[in-house]
């Protein structure tokens, strides 16, 4: 009984929650402001898992005509303490603009809060100390006659991964995708993402991706609306996701509110 009371709590928590982020947006004004917080049971980003725990991840956006300007972040909910990216924290400044729906320009800042690291000051920016990481990407979106996706993203500034002389990597990761609808309310998307940065492992170099040039990324991801009354349905998402560099999968469960 307890269990079915939460569920129904949690039902009218996520419906009154989707509203207000709807209401934020006006006929009237020329710009966009929207919040909402995807829920996953497990925080995998281009093929590495960050934090092996369930992750929070909201969101909030700024945007009018083809800007927007936002925060995004994950906060694990498990406090794993050992391991690389234990309970990840994290928080992403963005700034984009779309060219007619089909590409995409973005820089991103990413950051990692966390005591327990030296670089864990927010407003350090010198390059050498700071733990910002700061991203270029482009991307085609597709269209309906081509369903296909490419981005291509570039670590341009901070705490990119070293060469052994000192050197950025500039590691960059390339992702190809393929949607496709299913039974008229499925969405598939099937993806393939590579590291095109080799470090000289001879040398003890590490890359930000992968130790190797190749296939860090593979997988494909389902999703579907769940209506839960008459006019509100929450997303749900599943993703198979594997790494052939670590030899790793993954099953990730997401909703979206």
């Amino acid at each position: 009984m307890k269990k079915l009371i939460s569920i129904i709590l949690f039902i009218f928590l996520i419906h009154d929650f989707s509203a207000f982020s709807q209401e934020t947006e006006t006929k009237e004004s020329k710009f966009n402001f929207t919040i909402g917080s995807d829920f996953v049971s497990r925080y995998v980003w281009r093929g590495t898992d960050f934090g092996r725990s369930p992750s929070i991840q909201p969101g909030i956006e700024l945007s009018t005509g083809g800007f927007a300007i936002g925060y995004w972040g994950a906060f694990a909910t498990s406090q794993i303490t050992s391991g690389s990216f234990a309970a990840t924290q994290e928080t992403d400044l963005y700034l984009s603009y779309t060219f007619n729906d089909l590409l995409s320009f973005t820089i991103t800042d990413y950051f990692f809060p966390n005591d327990t690291l030296f670089n864990n000051n927010y407003y350090e920016f010198n390059e050498d100390k700071t733990g910002h990481i700061a991203e270029v990407s482009l991307s085609f979106n597709g269209t309906e006659k081509i369903p296909f996706t490419l981005l291509v993203a570039t670590n341009i500034w901070g705490a990119d991964k070293r060469k052994t002389n000192g050197d950025k990597f500039y590691s960059t990761y390339v992702e190809l995708g393929y949607s496709k609808t299913i039974l008229s309310d499925i969405s598939l998307n099937a993806f393939l993402g590579v590291n095109v940065i080799a470090p000289d492992l001879d040398k003890g170099e590490s890359g930000f991706y992968g130790d190797y040039m190749g296939v860090v990324n593979l997988g494909i991801t389902g999703t579907k609306e769940i209506k839960v009354t008459d006019n509100f349905s929450v997303p749900f998402a599943v993703s198979v996701i594997t790494n052939p560099q670590t030899q790793n999968i993954f099953m990730v469960l997401g909703i979206s509110l």
